[in-house]
C-alpha cells in the first residue's frame, strides 16, 4: 500500500479522498491555489503545497508543478479526483514516467475513451450498441452532409468533450452552420480541440450509467445503475440508483455491456458506463467516465462498497476479494447537487462568506462538502459546494427523506439550490420516476 498520496484537486472530493486516505493510513498532500489558502482540504492533509495563483490553468492544471509537489514530498501516488487532471491522459503518462502510481487508468485507455470517435468504435467491438452518427468532421460543409444523411434532429458534439460543453443541438439545416461554428469555437477554447462529430438525438430518453471497478489482473464487476436523467443544460442535478423504470431483464443487460466494455479496455480502477435508454427500453453507449464520478456515493450507499478506498487499493496492486456475485444492492439512494447558484437569477453563479451552516443529519443522510462557517466561496472554480446523499429501504422513503434533509440544510451568506432540489422532488414526474433528460428544458420552455 502507498505510503503516501498526493491528492490532485480541491473542494469536496479533495476532502472525501484525504478522508479515506486518513482511514487506510496512508498520508495525504494537498495542493492549493492562492485562493485556495482557507480550504478545508488543505487543512486536513498532513502537508499542504501552494501550486499557484487562482486561474486553474496555472495551478490546478498546471502538470509541472503539481507533479514536483508530488516528486519533492516523497508522494508514491497521484489521486486526481474528478475534473481537472483526472482524464489527463499525458497527466497519467508523466506520473508514469517518473515513478508515480497515477491512481486511474493508463493514459493509453484514457486516450482512446477521451476520443469519443475511437471510444464509439471500441465499444462497437465490444458488442455495445452505440448511437447512429459520423464522426471524423474536418469542415462545415462535410458535416452538412452528413447530417442529411443522419438526419435531424441531430446533436453536434466535441469530440473531446465533456461537462456540457462544445455541444449543440439541431433541429433542422437551418440550424447548422451557426451551431457548427460556436461548437467548434468552444470546443476550441475548452479542450483545444476544435474537432466536432454528429450524433442522431434521442428525445425522451433516459440517461442510465454503471459504476465498474477492474483490478490489475483482469477481473471486474459492475454494480446497480445509477438514473441521471434530471440534468439542465446538459448538466446532471441530481441522481439516484437503482433506476425505478428497469425490469430485471433490462438491469442484467445493462451490466453485462458495461462488463463486456470494461474487459475489452483491461480496465483498471473505477470508472462509468453511461447510456441512454429510449421509450422502447434499448440501450445506447453514450460515453465512459474514466475516473471517479461526482454520484459515486449513490452506489457507496446501496452496495456497502468504498469505491474510493477500492480505487486506491486496486491501484495499489491490490486484488479484488469478491466477484460479481458477491456484489449486493439493498434498498434506494439520491443524491442532490448542491450548486452556489442563483435559481432566481437563471442559475447565475454565486460567491460570499458562509454565515451559518448547518449539515442534515439522521440515519443514512450523508453530506460531502468542503464547507464550513466563516469559509468565503472563490469564484474562479465549479460551483458544487456540496452533496447531500440519503439511502432508504424504498424509493419512496428515499424521496422522504431527501426532502427532509433539504429543508433542514441551511447554507446562509451564499445562494444555492437546495430549495430547488426540494421542488423537483415534488414534481409528479420525479415521483412516478418518468422524468426523462429533456424534462427540465422542457418545462422552463413552457
Amino acid at each position: 500500500m502507498f505510503s503516501k498520496l498526493l491528492v490532485a484537486n480541491r473542494g469536496e472530493i479533495a476532502v472525501r479522498v484525504i478522508r479515506a486516505c486518513k482511514e487506510m493510513g496512508i498520508r495525504t498532500v494537498a495542493v492549493y491555489s492562492e485562493a485556495d489558502k482557507e480550504a478545508l482540504h488543505v487543512s486536513l492533509a498532513d502537508e499542504s503545497i501552494c501550486i499557484g495563483p487562482a486561474p486553474s490553468q496555472l495551478s490546478y492544471l498546471n502538470q509541472t508543478a503539481v507533479l514536483s509537489a508530488a516528486l519533492n514530498t516523497d508522494c508514491r501516488a497521484v489521486h486526481p479526483g474528478y475534473g481537472f487532471l483526472s482524464e489527463n491522459a499525458d497527466f497519467a503518462d508523466l506520473c508514469a514516467q517518473n515513478g508515480l502510481k497515477f491512481i486511474g487508468p493508463s493514459g493509453k485507455v484514457i486516450r482512446k475513451m477521451g476520443d469519443k470517435e475511437a471510444a464509439k468504435h471500441t465499444m462497437a467491438q465490444a458488442g455495445v450498441p452505440t448511437i447512429p452518427g459520423r464522426e471524423n468532421l474536418k469542415d462545415l460543409a462535410e458535416a452538412q452532409k452528413a447530417a442529411l444523411e443522419v438526419g435531424f434532429p441531430l446533436l453536434i458534439k466535441a469530440r473531446s468533450g465533456g461537462g456540457g460543453k462544445g455541444i449543440r443541438r439541431m433541429d433542422g439545416p437551418e440550424d447548422f452552420p451557426h451551431a457548427y461554428s460556436t461548437a467548434a469555437a468552444e470546443a476550441k477554447s475548452s479542450f483545444a480541440d476544435p474537432t466536432l462529430y454528429l450524433e442522431k438525438l434521442l428525445t425522451q430518453v433516459k440517461h442510465v450509467e454503471v459504476q465498474v471497478l477492474c483490478d490489475q489482473k483482469g477481473h471486474a464487476v459492475s454494480f446497480a445503475e445509477r438514473d441521471c436523467s434530471m440534468q439542465r443544460k446538459h448538466q446532471k442535478i441530481l441522481e439516484e440508483s437503482p433506476c425505478a423504470l428497469l425490469t430485471p431483464p433490462q438491469r442484467a443487460k445493462l451490466a453485462r455491456y458495461a462488463r463486456q466494455a470494461a474487459k475489452a479496455l483491461r480496465y483498471e480502477g473505477v470508472g462509468t458506463l453511461e447510456f441512454l435508454m429510449d421509450q422502447q427500453g434499448n440501450f445506447f453507449f453514450l460515453e465512459m467516465n474514466t475516473r471517479l464520478q461526482v454520484e459515486h456515493p449513490v452506489t457507496e450507499l446501496v452496495s456497502g462498497i468504498d469505491l474510493v478506498k477500492w480505487q486506491i487499493r486496486v491501484a495499489a496492486g491490490i486484488e479484488l476479494p469478491f466477484q460479481q456475485k458477491d456484489v449486493h444492492s439493498g434498498g434506494h439512494a439520491i443524491e442532490c447537487r448542491i450548486n452556489a447558484e442563483d435559481p432566481a437569477r437563471d442559475f447565475a453563479p454565486a460567491g460570499g462568506t458562509v454565515d451559518i451552516l448547518h449539515i442534515p443529519g439522521g440515519p443514512w443522510v450523508r453530506f460531502d462538502s468542503a464547507l464550513y462557517q466563516g469559509y468565503r466561496l472563490p469564484i474562479h472554480y465549479d460551483s458544487l459546494i456540496a452533496k447531500l446523499i440519503v439511502h432508504a429501504p424504498t424509493r419512496q422513503e428515499a424521496i422522504r427523506k431527501m426532502q427532509a434533509a433539504l429543508c433542514e440544510t441551511v447554507i446562509e451568506g451564499v445562494d444555492h439550490t437546495a430549495l430547488f432540489q426540494a421542488d423537483l422532488l415534488a414534481e409528479p414526474a420525479f415521483e412516478d420516476a418518468s422524468y426523462t433528460t429533456d424534462y427540465l428544458s422542457i418545462r422552463e420552455n413552457a
